[in-house]
């Protein structure tokens, strides 16, 4: 929580936010201008709120969030060894991934010990519309699928899907096959596969994933990944209750 108060008077809501970002930049050792930009972005996506003297607090986000976040602990706890097995078999990384805010977020991972891999980031939101996260959009309800893919794609390699229809069309086909596989629409130098993880109600909640890098990943190497994304993705459903 940022808590910073100031005394208000001429000019009082100007002093009372500088005073904010020079206790915050001075707790954690950044500059008063970075930290005025990220008090402004975490304020425009409701993460923090400004009070009349200038005080920032939690905002509704943050709260929501958090509410959030203490129901996904028991998947992540549930996930983790499972990834873990998934990652050694694979020898290649794995993640695990939710819709958050219309975007696919990283809440779980495992990286194998070879000096060359994909590197995860917890946290990291790349959109549902690309990649293999196309497979979290595929199991949505037919209208609420819609509604989260925008009028216009963004194009992140030359791979990607930027043509709604055409994406409406292989979101089909992932659904009725079980499983996105994706040939470097993320990055041209990446492959992923992905598989869902359904909850007691047949619904979506989450996608396991195995990341390798293109130049060593080879068709067998894809359907053998298939094969143990599929597995492991069930494991994680029948510990949900599906």
């Amino acid at each position: 929580m940022f808590i910073a108060n100031g005394q208000p008077g001429r000019h009082g809501r100007d002093q009372a936010s500088l005073m904010g970002v020079v206790r915050i930049a001075q707790n954690i050792g950044e500059t008063k201008p970075r930290i005025l930009r990220m008090l402004r972005t975490m304020e425009r996506r409701g993460l923090v709120r400004k009070s009349d003297t200038g005080t920032y607090r939690l905002g509704t986000t943050a709260i929501v969030l958090g509410t959030v976040a203490s129901t996904e602990v028991d998947l992540v706890r549930i996930a983790n060894p499972i990834l873990e097995e998934l990652g050694q078999k694979a020898n290649e990384t794995t993640q695990l991934r939710i819709i958050d805010n219309g975007e696919s977020l990283c809440i779980a991972k495992f990286e194998p010990m070879r000096d060359l891999r994909v590197q995860a980031m917890i946290g990291r939101r790349p959109p549902l519309t690309a990649g293999s996260y196309e497979v979290l959009l595929a199991f949505l309800h037919h209208q609420v699928q819609r509604q989260m893919i925008p009028d216009v794609l963004p194009r992140l390699s030359k791979r990607t899907i930027t043509d709604r229809g055409k994406l409406l069309a292989e979101l089909e086909k992932i659904k009725r096959q079980g499983f996105c596989v994706s040939f470097g629409e993320m990055s041209e130098q990446l492959v992923s596969v992905s598989a869902p993880v359904l909850a007691f109600d047949g619904s979506v909640i989450a996608a396991v994933n195995v990341g390798p890098p293109a130049f060593r990943t080879q068709r067998s190497d894809v359907d053998r990944f298939i094969v143990l994304l599929k597995d492991a993705a069930g494991k994680i459903s029948a510990r949900l209750g599906w």
